[in-house]
């Protein structure tokens, strides 16, 4: 029994494209959009929990001929089906696992380089391209939001949206310090270096979600954008940054044209960082939270990357092992993604 409330959601999806149909449901471009996307994100639950139950009866039919026929030359192609199958139904299950406020939301990523200059650096923009390929593998788009790289090489920071059912659910999972050893490219004596960069993951919350947030304790600063090799792209102070005083936390956009539209961007993802915290933290108000909130505490690392003396990588929450680091680096990092839900979940 799958725990799928299939007629809800079909119920629900039928309501929703009813609103479609009502006069005047463009004038509002916004509300109509998302509409629109949870329509889409609907219809793609359907059509998963459809696909799955269409593979389980094909398998079972030809499961049932092979016998019937004693047709043993089937066998292999009845073990590939339920193998793949058997893929499907775990992918299947770890979505509804997926129950959290925002877990179907779009995920705002964040990568902070730590100490250590160029190699750092260059392993933040490693892990920058890992979760680019992870989001492209999923269907799902990136767009950077504020990327600050720097003139020698590799970026010190970076933050992306990603946009894609449950990117949020799924990254969440990803917070935390990722550690990499290798043989740096940039040392000419061929030493050892162990790098690390910091992984923060907050969703993307919607525009009519309330919460009040004092002026007076806001710090908001603007600077020139920077592009790629940090050239400035534009010449006027466009790019925007707001420290919240009472926490110390500090969002930044340079995405957008014009200073106006960052710091709307900058303001979004102030309120879903304070709303996330505020959950972890069990408090009642914004204004409850106070204390000084960095990225992440170095010395805690969830992950491992090794290129040297071997090829590893290590989930340390879940003991999770992959001896391919290079599979890994290209986006595949479902597996730890994976055991780390079923973990929370159990």
């Amino acid at each position: 029994m799958f725990p799928f409330d299939i007629e809800g959601i079909r119920k629900e999806l039928e309501e929703l494209e009813k609103e479609t149909y009502k006069e005047g449901f463009w004038n509002d471009i916004d509300k109509a959009q998302k509409t629109m996307q949870k329509i889409s994100s609907i219809k793609d639950q359907i059509k998963l929990y459809e696909d799955l139950i269409n593979s389980a009866e094909e398998l079972e039919i030809l499961i049932d001929l092979a016998i019937e026929e004693e047709d043993y030359e089937t066998y292999e192609e009845i073990k590939k089906k339920f193998k793949a199958f058997s893929k499907e139904a775990e992918d299947y299950k770890l979505s509804t696992l997926l129950k959290g406020e925002y877990d179907k939301n779009n995920a705002i990523l964040s990568i902070h380089s730590g100490a250590g200059g160029l190699e750092a650096q260059d392993w933040a923009e490693m892990l920058f391209r890992m979760y680019k390929r992870w989001a492209e593998n999923k269907g799902y788009s990136v767009e950077v939001l504020d990327i600050l790289p720097d003139p020698e090489g590799g970026i010190k920071s970076v933050t992306m949206l990603v946009k894609g059912y449950n990117s949020y659910g799924y990254l969440k999972s990803e917070k935390g310090v990722h550690r990499l050893v290798r043989i740096s490219p940039f040392d000419a004596s061929n030493r050892r270096h162990t790098s690390f960069a910091s992984i923060d993951v907050f969703p993307e919350i919607d525009d009519d979600i309330d919460i009040e947030i004092n002026e007076s304790d806001l710090k908001i600063d603007t600077y020139r954008a920077s592009g790629a090799g940090g050239q400035h792209v534009n010449t006027t102070d466009s790019a925007v940054r707001i420290t919240h005083i009472p926490t110390g936390i500090v969002v930044q956009c340079q995405n957008e044209r014009s200073q106006h539209s960052n710091r709307e961007t900058a303001m979004k993802m102030l309120k879903a960082k304070l709303i996330q915290l505020k959950e972890e933290e069990k408090k009642e108000k914004i204004e409850d939270l106070q204390g000084k909130y960095t990225q992440i505490a170095w010395g805690s690392q969830i992950r491992s990357y090794i290129f040297h003396p071997y090829s590893l990588v290590k989930d340390h929450r879940t003991d999770t092992e992959v001896g391919d680091v290079n599979r890994v680096m290209d986006g595949d990092i479902d597996i730890f993604i994976h055991e780390y839900l079923k973990k929370m979940a159990f």
